[in-house]
């Protein structure tokens, strides 16, 4: 996968919930990069760069470059903490990758052909997106932006399961391995639900509902 995303970040010293409250009045992220049998990196964001960053549907599924004096790291994003009402990121942590070891990522789920579809365009029916994400398994070079998965030929009434879905060259779903239980349904076309019409009073029904105590 092409790396699209080179972020420059500056070493932490000071560690503590009083030394990130600093950082971010400063406009900075406080975050970590963790894992490859290395010790852990604290290190800080521009905020305003990783707000932009996470807007990004690549961001999340890409193997990003962090710079941190004149070293680069490649990582993959693992967690993001937002305010709970602010736009304001708090902290972010990095996986390391490496080059010959297999990564599990959640990468989104792309559905095209579905104005084409049969139990669509022929049926009426409504598309039901069960998995907008999925959990896969690949080396950082063949990890995809996303996965697509074609309903163009999907008709009413059917689903497309996790063992359907054409995956590209080197990737694995690791649910699969768990048994046919695991292979849960992606996408379906289910007939549109019909409002309730209430039946008509018939004359002798009307007349018991206007007819009042004498």
């Amino acid at each position: 996968m092409e790396n699209q995303f080179e972020i420059a970040a500056e070493p932490r010293s000071a560690g503590g919930t009083g030394a990130s409250r600093r950082l971010r009045r400063a406009g900075r992220v406080p975050a970590v990069i963790y894992g490859g049998n290395q010790a852990n990196a604290e290190i800080t964001l521009d905020h305003n760069d990783t707000i932009h960053h996470l807007e990004k549907e690549a961001f999340h599924s890409h193997v990003l470059t962090v710079d941190v004096d004149g070293r680069s790291e490649q990582v993959v994003l693992r967690d993001v903490q937002m305010h709970p009402y602010k736009r304001q990121v708090l902290h972010l942590d990095f996986l390391r990758v490496s080059a010959d070891r297999k990564l599990r990522m959640t990468v989104p789920v792309h559905f095209v052909g579905e104005d084409v579809a049969p139990g669509v365009k022929q049926a009426g029916g409504v598309i039901s997106h069960l998995m907008p994400e999925l959990e896969i398994e690949c080396l950082a070079k063949d990890l995809p932006e996303f996965i697509e998965v074609d309903v163009s030929a999907l008709e009413l009434g059917h689903s497309l399961h996790l063992s359907d879905l054409k995956l590209p060259s080197g990737v694995s779903v690791p649910a699969l391995a768990l048994g046919a239980d695991h292979d849960l349904p992606v996408v379906s076309i289910h007939p549109p639900r019909r409002a309730e019409v209430e039946p008509e009073q018939t004359g002798e029904e009307a007349g018991e509902g206007e007819g009042g105590a004498d």
